[in-house]
């Protein structure tokens, strides 16, 4: 924890749950003039290390978000959680609005297909199941945890789910396996799983960033089609694409590049 106090201190709120947010706090816990905490969603078992002080669990909606802004008199909410965490994204402007706190969200650039993929794009991840054949696949599914429910919708295909955590699939899914690993992942090893399995298909958000792009790459090396589904639209607000611009950011506007312990 900095050892600010909580007069002099900028209050900070870092939504996490990324590579970026992790970066973030580690500079952030040796300023000297910022007192800041971690939020997460709690999605994940067991979250990686954190050099911040964590809460973990929702705020309640915007008017619960709102009071803990207050409440805790923060000054700024720095966004930095998955660009398809849409709703916790969609709250923060609101509550900053309303409250007045500054905002600015770190956002990944997104993937762009290169020569060589094989891309079909979609508004949703249930557009994305629809539109595998009607013929059973082997598939791969990079959509996380939450997406099983919708995998039941296309249950004839032989799906390979990679989840951070241990999960039970519903019975709907009788020919389905899970791959538990956290990420980054490897070019290399996601093409041989790709091809131990038979894959072909591969189902996948566009989440930007190095940690879960071999997935693509494999898929490109392999020949392999992938279902990309599009991130969410969400209201304007500030902008940067990393933990870096994150903290420059800051520095130019309350003066804290002098503090930084590095």
């Amino acid at each position: 924890m900095t050892t600010a106090t909580t007069r002099d201190a900028l209050h900070i709120l870092l939504l996490g749950g990324t590579t970026e947010a992790t970066a973030l706090a580690e500079r952030l816990a040796r300023m000297k003039n910022v007192r800041a905490i971690l939020s997460l969603a709690g999605r994940t078992a067991n979250p990686a290390p954190s050099a911040l002080p964590v809460r973990v669990g929702g705020f309640g909606g915007v008017d619960g978000l709102t009071a803990y802004l207050r409440q805790e008199k923060i000054a700024l909410v720095i966004d930095a959680t998955h660009p398809f965490a849409a709703q916790i994204s969609a709250n923060a402007v609101a509550a900053c609005a309303i409250t007045g706190v500054e905002l600015l969200a770190i956002e990944r650039p997104a993937w762009a297909p290169i020569a060589g993929d094989n891309w079909v794009e979609h508004d949703s991840i249930e557009a994305a199941v629809a539109a595998l054949p009607d013929e059973p696949q082997d598939v791969f599914s990079g959509l996380g945890r939450q997406a099983i429910p919708t995998l039941c919708r296309a249950p004839r295909h032989r799906y390979l789910i990679r989840v951070v955590d241990p999960v039970d699939l519903p019975d709907a899914l009788a020919h389905a396996e899970t791959v538990v690993s956290r990420g980054p992942f490897r070019t290399g090893e996601d093409a041989k799983l790709f091809a131990d399995y038979d894959i072909r298909y591969v189902l996948a958000k566009n989440a930007g960033g190095a940690a879960a792009y071999s997935k693509i790459e494999a898929a490109r090396q392999l020949g392999i089609t992938v279902h990309m589904v599009r991130r969410p639209d969400l209201p304007p607000r500030p902008i940067v694409a990393s933990a870096d611009e994150a903290l420059a950011w800051m520095n130019e506007r309350h003066h804290l590049r002098s503090d930084l312990g590095v």
